[in-house]
């Protein structure tokens, strides 16, 4: 499958997942289920309004919790990984 190709089946996908859904929750994964993970960061995640939930991830083998970095007209923030005791 050429580049192109994998770019715009991984564009659908992401537009049949998220486009036009609304954030309803935001929260942080709780210590239990990160640990039921095998992970040691608790990620950011986030209920969409069909109860789909987003989670960041360290990369796409779900290896461990990611941060999220939020970038809107020059304003930069990060929402870190907390530890298991944060």
């Amino acid at each position: 499958m050429s580049n192109l190709n994998t770019y715009q089946k991984w564009d659908e996908t992401a537009n049949i997942v998220l486009k036009g859904k609304k954030i309803v929750k935001v929260e942080y994964m709780s210590a239990k289920e990160t640990k039921s993970y095998g992970w040691y960061n608790r990620p950011v995640t986030f209920i969409l309004d069909d109860n789909t939930r987003i989670i960041a991830m360290a990369d796409d083998e779900g290896n461990d919790g990611g941060v999220l970095a939020c970038l809107n007209k020059g304003v930069d923030a990060v929402l870190p990984v907390l530890g298991l005791e944060d």
